[in-house]
Order: structure tokens, then sequence, then C-alpha cells
């Protein structure tokens, strides 16, 4: 599905827009699912994963409703991750976020996960979800584009503008594919709407999951997966109950 041209962009800068990727039924399912759970939730919502100063989250998403198992097994989205991570790989997590209005701070640059490319090449894969407008007023994902092909990451605290970074813009129900080792990072958001969007991130298939699916999802959820949603979710693979034994943990930023 994917052209030379786009496939040359996840190559070198590092990211690729599919607009309109979700149809109008799909956006609004997923705007309607993600604020009924914001409600039921309240202040313990993202607990699972991680919580954060000026913006609402919410994890472990695949457990929280059919839709997401559709998601993230999403045909175009795949072959944009497999290009960058190789044929095999995983679903490493599936958050939300939400900027809330007035915020007023830079989420630091960073790669997910801390992660560098290493002698097989990269590891880390993620795909932003836009689920409201990105614009330069409310928040949109700032990335540094061809920093995945530096091998190293920012400055730890690293809040100030980069010179080459630019801003991901775009209209609700665009997906943007990015290599996870780009540096990037959530920007304020200075309006009175909240800036909602799903993380559907993956990982190479040698390492741990960010959130280790077979615990937390039920076993109802696991009973009713598609075959190719428990192949991307790891459910029978015996090296990622190894890996995450280990300890895949709740780190990384996610935008």
């Amino acid at each position: 599905m994917l052209s030379d041209a786009q496939r040359r962009s996840l190559d070198e800068d590092g990211y690729l827009a599919l607009p309109g990727l979700m149809p109008p039924d799909l956006l609004a399912a997923l705007r309607s699912r993600i604020d009924e759970l914001f409600a039921a939730e309240g202040a313990s919502a993202g607990s699972e994963f991680k919580q954060e100063p000026g913006a609402r989250r919410l994890a472990n998403l695949v457990n929280k409703g059919e839709i997401f198992e559709q998601v993230i097994v999403t045909p175009i989205v795949l072959e944009c991750v497999a290009h960058v991570l190789g044929p095999r790989f995983k679903l490493s997590s599936l958050n939300a976020r939400s900027t809330n209005p007035h915020s007023d701070a830079d989420q630091p640059l960073h790669a997910d996960s801390g992660a560098i490319a290493d002698d097989l090449g990269y590891s880390v894969c993620n795909s932003v979800w836009l689920l409201d407008d990105f614009t330069p007023e409310n928040g949109a994902t700032r990335m540094v584009p061809g920093s995945h092909r530096w091998r190293r990451l920012p400055e730890p605290e690293f809040y100030a503008p980069h010179p080459a970074q630019q801003l991901v813009l775009g209209k609700a129900s665009d997906v943007v594919v990015m290599n996870a080792h780009m540096w990037h990072g959530g920007t304020a958001n200075h309006t009175v709407a909240p800036r909602r969007a799903m993380h559907v991130y993956y990982t190479r298939w040698d390492q741990p999951q960010q959130q280790y699916q077979k615990r937390w999802l039920s076993a109802e959820v696991q009973s009713r997966l598609s075959p190719e949603a428990r192949r991307m979710l790891a459910l029978d693979d015996p090296l990622n109950d190894e890996l995450s034994s280990a300890g895949s943990g709740k780190s990384g930023f996610m935008k």
C-alpha cells in the first residue's frame, strides 16, 4: 500500500502522515469511548501506565473496548511499522493522552522508551491518531525530522525549542506514523479545549512490551481476540513472556 515516496519519508524524515485514515464513524466511536473512559476512571485515569501534570491519560485500552482491538491491526499502519521495524514486531502499548486547556508546559524532547537503534536496527515505532485537529496553539506534537538516524538521545529535560523542530499539524481523523527513535514531545495547549490523541505503539519482536499485554488483558478479552490480534499482542509468544518477566515497565514518554 505504501508508495516509494512514503517509504522515503519514513526512512529519511522519520515520519509519515496518513490524512483521513479514520472514517467518520470510527473517529466518532473512538472519541465517544475515550470520553466515557475519562469520565468513568476520573482521578485514576492512566494509572496503569503513568499520570502527568497538565494532561489526562488513559492506558491499557485494548482491554477497554472492542473498537481498540480493531485499531491495533489497521493494515496500512502495520505496513508502515513493518517498514521501520522489519517483519516481526508486536504492540507495545495502546494509550491516550489529552492535553488540558491552558496547559503551560511542553514535554521535553525524547525518544519513546529511551530507545536507541542497535545492531539489528530500529526497535520502536509509534502511531499518533488525531482525535482533534492538531494546531500550533493546542498542543500539537513537536518533532525533529531525521533525528532517528543520529543514534543518540537528546539531553535530559530538553524543554527548549530545537532549531530543526517542526509541529505535527493535521485534522482529526489523520494518523501519523513515526519512527519513535525520532526526537519528539508534546507542546502546551493555549486554547480553551482539550487536545486528544491516541498512541498505538509497537516494538520489535525481541524487545519487552511497554505494557505486558498478557498480564493486563482480561480473560474475556483474550478469548474473543482474532488470531491476528493475538499475534500482534504476542499472547502466545514464550520469548515475550520471558522478556516481560525480566521487567517490562511503565517507562518512557508518550506524547
